[in-house]
């Protein structure tokens, strides 16, 4: 088969398109034949080697898929050939206490696809059974392989953790990004007045996406922004994942007894807190990492009710997945850059 892969850690420079062995179905396992795979920034950092992963070379990088089921393995009960899906990217025990009580993201050997085991930047991926999603007949393949990475994350922050209630206003930091894009329309969903933050040339972008009120990050203080637009008040819950440059701001934009949760340090990690600021002020700090797979079909299924939409800006084909990279280390895109896999 075609696939996208590395044999050492590097730029993107390092990111081949050459033949690798196809994968086989082990117990409980599908082949799942690729025709898209979302790109995440989970990527870049996997490939650059900064993540921590460890990934046995030549490795094929992606998390995201969707395609149709080709081969099934012993003990799979349900899935079949055929099957339109798209993929799950969690992997877990499925029997510590952590995976029992529906929590495998908190699994100890917890790992996502394509950041540990081959991923999905290739013509055909093999996944366990319990990592296929139903394709919503609305969707395309290429359009379902942007939602699940991003989608179970900001569900997990701002539901699982944040505990969102109507009414409440939530401050979306990089609102056009990737995941940005999935916690506006969350937060939406659940009536949430949404402020999020954009470049100049995307608050556009960030309204369509469904933003209320929108503030230029490069132009503009974020927290006094925030004051002014909540009255002072502040907001009850900030949604980060750039990290570095806009933490002291994001606390700053918390009400007394507001939530931050971050999934990310795409800024940078070394972020500085001001404890007096923290406890005096009774703010709550939730650190997420992906969310679980029963967390992603509770979100799955208002994505086969057309309430939450994948935000595509770019497509490439498989071959240019370097190109692809480029365009996503760049933030020159609006939501989510997704390869074309061909047949």
């Amino acid at each position: 088969m075609k696939a996208i892969r590395y044999h050492a850690y590097g730029d993107r420079s390092v990111l081949s398109f050459e033949d690798a062995p196809a994968p086989e179905a082990g117990p409980g396992q599908v082949v799942v034949q690729l025709a898209a795979a979302g790109i995440n920034h989970l990527d870049v950092w996997v490939r650059e080697g900064v993540y921590g992963a460890r990934v046995t070379m030549p490795h094929i990088g992606g998390s995201d898929g969707a395609g149709v089921v080709a081969k099934v393995g012993p003990g799979v009960r349900r899935a079949k050939e055929g099957d339109q899906v798209a993929i799950s990217p969690g992997l877990s025990c499925g029997v510590c206490r952590e995976c029992l009580s529906g929590r495998d993201n908190l699994c100890p050997q917890y790992v996502i696809i394509g950041a540990g085991p081959d991923g999905t930047y290739a013509q055909q991926v093999a996944v366990p059974e319990a990592n296929l999603l139903g394709l919503p007949a609305r969707l395309s393949a290429l359009q379902a392989a942007a939602l699940p990475l991003v989608l179970v994350t900001a569900w997990h922050m701002l539901v699982g953790l944040a505990k969102i209630r109507p009414g409440e206003t939530v401050l979306v930091l990089g609102g056009t990004s990737g995941v940005g894009s999935m916690a506006v329309q969350v937060a939406k969903l659940f009536g949430a007045q949404v402020i999020a933050t954009a470049q100049s040339a995307k608050l556009d972008q960030a309204r369509t996406i469904g933003a209320d009120l929108v503030i230029d990050h490069s132009q503009e203080d974020i927290a006094q922004r925030v004051r002014e637009l909540t009255q002072k008040r502040g907001v009850d819950i900030v949604f980060e994942h750039v990290g570095e440059a806009t933490w002291e701001a994001s606390l700053k934009s918390l009400r007394p007894g507001g939530r931050l949760v971050t999934c990310g340090s795409t800024t940078g990690h070394q972020a500085m807190t001001d404890l007096r600021y923290l406890y005096s002020r009774q703010l709550s700090i939730f650190g997420d990492y992906m969310g679980s797979k029963g967390e992603l079909h509770e979100a799955w299924r208002w994505v086969e009710d057309g309430r939450i939409l994948p935000v595509i800006d770019r497509t490439f084909p498989l071959a240019e997945a370097q190109a692809a990279h480029q365009h996503l280390e760049e933030r020159r895109a609006v939501g989510k850059v997704v390869l074309e896999i061909p047949a």
